[in-house]
């Protein structure tokens, strides 16, 4: 401990005086500059700038950040610039060209994501010889006849989203040191051979959703180093599997999840001995052999997701009596017999997690006793029927457990016993209606419960704790449970530390002032679409002085006073969308509270309209208020015997609804200066 005081005094001096022999540089009037360690940072993002301020940069520039701004063409940088990392997603640029880029002899990483960029120079980084990093996804990149860019030092490609058609023979004839490549969702429907053919030191291939229809068996077969092949969401049930992987005899990771498959030959994996990861999920695999494809040939394999693959046949003892590296299991969406799981399992003592949802499981498998070092398991949407459910004691290791909606009415209190490891426990959408004394008395490391649709009518007894005066839980969901309030706090004094609770759509219609009196550690509150109504129902606000954010939408709220949230100084949102507000000064004086005392109108939710929804949408997230019958009499009378050349209203005003912020721009409300 000493020797890590003095380490830390001798590197805080140092650091201490680097800082002090540090000269301030140049930096442009529109961006905000400072050093990261010892290199200089230029930011000029989001500053509605049309181009670069060349002129102000300093030629010690390390990084300049153009991000989000309206720059449609670059000119060219000053010599001698040592500029590293150049940042310009998110503009209008249509082209590179070399001029812009000459003499940037020490870029190492460029981003020009998000741009309309066409063309691009294939010498444009020619002066930047170590140039290691290259993005350009979501340009709409035109036809590329030729080698796509000479960069022979690049080792980190992305075009995803370029709208590429066709991939030539030369096309990386220039960058053949890449070492990742993301060409995922362009429509190149077709892979010949050729194209890779220069990548031999390509290891990570991103090819998801490329509506591809053909692969040739020899497109990767000189790809000898790759390691991970994403292949997904494309349709690829005509593919020749053994011989297309047979070249990848390092390949460690492969994804080709809904990609139409319906069977695999027995020796599609039989030259991938290194293959980790598989990801089978979503192919309509009916009679797949499980132990015949995957489990004799896969030795090294940890990881295999089977998930909703529609398997029709019963699993076999040896299954996967040769992958002794399991770790992942994942078979959920299949039909599955408890008695073959219980076969299966006891080959695999290494499992780390297990899926098993939605398997028509109507008991559980008795080979958890084998199973010491599983940490997540999934069993929900089966029909269990409270059968068996005691199986589960063995799991020791466990920490995450999902058993939500299991048809369970009951469940004992010894069932987590053993479980003296869980973190996470979802019993969701089980009618427990109460839960038995005791329960969770061992679950001393428990940190999430999920309770949710449970037809809990009374808030969790403290006896489910048994004697333990404070439980570690910081998160509790227990929306949807008609909950019937009483005088007493919500939550047992076990929960103290609760720091998340949800008790959304609860039929809540009041609450009193000590409702979370014993949960005054709350950070996140969620009493969305229940039926409270009156700053009454509020007061057991200012006893959370730690509430950062609060969600109260769709409720029956008619008014809200700021005063209500003054004991929450820490208060990062406010929802109160959906509630049947009345318009009237309440709300001005809870706009104003936004804007002076929060200085930030968004701690509102909906005080503005999103910019990225239109029509109805808009009004559904949106802050809004409707005129009292005798009021909106009052204005439409006035307005039809206003004399004023200019109506009181104009023609799309003439409705009792209002947005919070047009109900402030009209309204004689007094304001807050």
């Amino acid at each position: 401990m000493i020797l890590s005081v003095i380490f830390l005094s001798i590197l805080a001096a140092t650091t201490h005086g680097l800082h002090n022999k540090l000269t301030e540089e140049e930096c442009p009037v529109d961006c905000h500059c400072h050093y990261f360690r010892i290199n200089w940072v230029t930011d000029c993002s989001e500053s509605n700038l049309t181009c670069i301020p060349y002129d102000e940069l300093s030629p010690n520039v390390y990084i300049l950040d153009m991000n989000g701004n309206n720059i449609e063409q670059l000119a060219a940088f000053s010599k001698g610039i040592k500029l590293r990392r150049l940042q310009m997603a998110h503009n209008r640029l249509t082209e590179l060209k070399y001029e812009s880029f000459a003499g940037l002899n020490y870029l190492l990483d460029a981003d020009f994501s998000y741009n309309f960029i066409r063309r691009i120079d294939p010498e444009a980084f020619r002066d930047s010889p170590g140039l290691i990093t290259l993005e350009l996804q979501n340009n709409p990149l035109g036809e590329i006849d030729g080698h796509f860019l000479n960069c022979r030092t690049l080792l980190y490609l992305d075009l995803n989203s370029c709208g590429i058609r066709r991939l030539n023979d030369r096309f990386f004839h220039n960058t053949t040191n890449l070492n990742k490549l993301d060409l995922s969702n362009n429509p190149l429907r077709r892979i010949e051979p050729g194209p890779f053919d220069h990548l031999t030191s390509l290891e990570y291939l991103n090819l998801n959703a490329c509506n591809l229809t053909h692969v040739s068996p020899d497109a990767f077969s000189h790809l000898e180093n790759l390691r991970e092949l994403k292949m997904a969401e494309n349709d690829l049930k005509s593919i020749s599997w053994t011989n297309l992987l047979a070249p990848l005899v390092r390949l460690e990771h492969l994804d080709i999840r809904k990609t139409g498959i319906t069977n695999l030959p027995g020796d599609a994996f039989a030259k991938n001995l290194y293959l980790r990861q598989l990801v089978l999920a979503e192919n309509e695999l009916w009679h797949l052999d499980v132990g015949n494809t995957l489990g004799h040939n896969l030795h090294s394999l940890q990881s295999l997701d089977l998930s909703h693959c529609n398997l029709q046949d019963r699993l076999s003892e040896e299954a996967f009596r040769n992958a002794s590296k399991l770790r992942v299991l994942k078979l959920d969406g299949n039909p599955m017999f408890a008695a073959d799981l219980t076969a299966v399992l006891r080959h695999l003592p290494k499992l780390h997690k297990l899926s098993l949802s939605n398997c028509s499981l109507r008991k559980l498998p008795s080979a958890f006793d084998v199973l010491e070092n599983l940490q997540e398991l999934d069993i929900s949407h089966n029909p269990l029927n409270n059968a068996f459910v005691s199986l589960l004691n063995p799991l020791r290791s466990l920490e995450y457990l999902d058993m939500s909606y299991c048809n369970l009415g009951y469940v004992g209190n010894n069932t987590f016993a053993q479980m003296t490891s869980l973190k996470k426990l979802v019993l969701s959408g089980n009618k427990f209606h109460t839960l038995e004394e005791g329960l969770f008395a061992n679950l001393t490391r428990l940190e999430s419960l999920d309770l949710m649709n449970c037809g809990l009518k009374a808030p969790i007894d403290p006896k489910v704790f048994g004697d333990h005066p404070y439980a570690n839980v910081m998160e509790l969901k227990m929306s949807g449970n008609p909950l019937t309030v009483t005088d007493e706090s919500l939550i047992p004094k076990q929960l103290s530390r609760l720091e998340i609770l949800d008790v959304s759509d609860c039929n809540l219609t009041q609450l009193n002032e000590n409702a979370f009196i014993r949960a005054k550690n709350l950070t996140h509150l969620n009493l969305s679409n229940n039926r409270l109504s009156g700053s009454e129902n509020l007061a057991f606000l200012k006893k959370l002085r730690l509430l950062k954010h609060v969600d109260l939408s769709n409720n029956n709220f008619t008014t809200i006073q700021p005063h209500v949230f003054k004991g929450n100084p820490h208060l990062l949102s406010v929802n109160l969308l959906g509630n049947p507000f009345v318009c009237n000064c309440s709300i001005v004086a809870t706009w104003d509270w936004a804007v002076h005392v929060k200085n930030d109108l968004h701690v509102l939710v909906g005080s503005q309209p999103s910019q990225f929804t239109t029509g109805a949408a808009k009004l559904r997230k949106s802050l809004a208020c409707s005129y009292d019958e005798q009021t909106y009499r009052t204005i439409m009378d006035q307005s039809r015997t206003s004399t004023d050349r200019r109506p009181f209203l104009r023609k799309g005003d003439l409705t009792p609804n209002r947005t919070w912020a047009k109900y402030i721009r009209e309204s004689n409300c007094g304001r807050q200066s």
